[in-house]
């Protein structure tokens, strides 16, 4: 009699291809090259969304906005996932990945207008804040509920499979996801139906203020795909290139042998959980700093960018101030909201009688009561 042992000897290793210090790791593991276009544009990305994390998130400090997410620590986590898709690729996002929508074209007064929901948002004011989706760019609106996505993940990914499309589907989770059901309900299905998915976990080591020692005893999330039969790879989250290559690999794998597979992102929140959340209470200022100054992913992709001749400080600064004239918080906050009549739209051809007398009776409630109703948003 022999049990299966709970645990391995020896950790899973993870995939790197750039040290903290911007060069090559002397193993001389294989990554997919890149060429200036492709790693300047990736550098550039990563530097627009730091930016725009920043500025949204002292609007949300002064009020203006009602609440917000921020992506330091894991911006090469999912810019570099995202480089290394195709436009038809599917991407069901967590909640911390617009990253993957900047590089696909999404642009900042785009992001901004969602974040004040104004009548130029896409989902027309409905959303919190930072739940973006886009239809022309593939990007499945972000859902609240954690790991939902994941059995719809699967279930798209099948339908690919069907229509026998050149593509795949590509979701998005945190380490705190893995424990929902959902997870094991999407990986398991994807498995059986041999679904073109890849799940990308973002094992940033918090879920709000939950570390990971007391999220699983497992030796991470990279060992839970082989008990679905699902080939799995562990990489660095702060290594661009190992990302961009790993989920490269990845893709190939869904598509030309039809599977799913998982891939773990190593990596760290920097920023709090949310708006709503204060990380000092449960983490140290120390280890905060650390990740901040010596890990930082932008900072390490830039050192290889540069050690190339690609970048140079003038080009730093023409990027920076290139990109905050791309959008401005004035003109999304004073941009009128969705008139009154979008919260009924959008569901059925035809509403029926009971959607039309709440129209009706908000309506009324409304002209009764105007003082206490935004003034901004149209009744017509």
């Amino acid at each position: 009699m022999k049990f299966i042992s709970g645990s391995y000897d020896k950790r899973i290793p993870c995939y790197r291809v750039l040290g903290d210090d911007g060069e090559l790791i002397k193993d001389g593991s294989d990554f997919e090259k890149v060429n200036k276009e492709l790693a300047v544009k990736m550098y550039s990305d990563m530097v627009c969304l730091q930016i725009m994390d920043t500025f949204m998130y002292e609007a949300q400090r002064q009020g203006r906005i009602s609440f917000y997410m921020t992506s330091f620590g894991e911006e090469a986590a999912t810019i570099s996932s995202a480089a290394a898709l195709t436009k038809d690729d599917i991407i069901l996002p967590q909640y911390r990945e617009p990253g993957a929508l900047l590089w696909r074209g999404f642009t900042l007064q785009e992001f901004v207008n969602q974040c004040f929901g104004n009548k130029d948002d896409g989902g027309k004011g409905r959303q919190m804040p930072v739940h973006y989706g886009s239809r022309k760019h593939n990007f499945v609106t972000v859902s609240s509920p954690i790991a939902t996505q994941l059995p719809q993940a699967a279930g798209m990914a099948y339908s690919l499979k069907m229509d026998k499309k050149d593509a795949c589907v590509v979701a998005f989770i945190g380490d705190g996801g893995t424990s929902e059901g959902d997870f094991h309900a999407g990986l398991n299905f994807a498995a059986v139906m041999e679904a073109p998915v890849i799940f990308v976990c973002r094992n940033n080591g918090w879920a709000i203020s939950t570390p990971t020692s007391d999220q699983f005893r497992s030796d991470g999330v990279v060992v839970k795909g082989q008990a679905y039969g699902i080939p799995s790879i562990r990489v660095d989250g702060t290594d661009a290139l190992a990302v961009y290559s790993a989920i490269r690999a990845a893709r190939s794998m869904a598509i030309n042998e039809q599977r799913p597979v998982l891939v773990e992102s190593l990596a760290y929140r920097v920023g709090h959980h949310s708006t709503s959340d204060d990380s000092t209470k449960y983490r140290s200022l120390n280890e905060i700093e650390h990740w901040k100054t010596d890990r930082d992913p932008v900072n390490k992709f830039r050192k290889w960018v540069e050690l190339n001749g690609w970048w140079s400080e003038r080009d730093e600064a023409d990027l920076r101030s290139s990109i905050k004239k791309q959008a401005t918080i004035q003109v999304a906050e004073g941009t009128e909201k969705p008139p009154l009549k979008e919260l009924f739209t959008d569901v059925y051809d035809l509403p029926p009688s009971n959607l039309v007398e709440q129209e009706k009776l908000l309506r009324q409630t409304v002209n009764k009561y105007p003082h206490d109703f935004p003034s901004d948003v149209s009744l017509h």
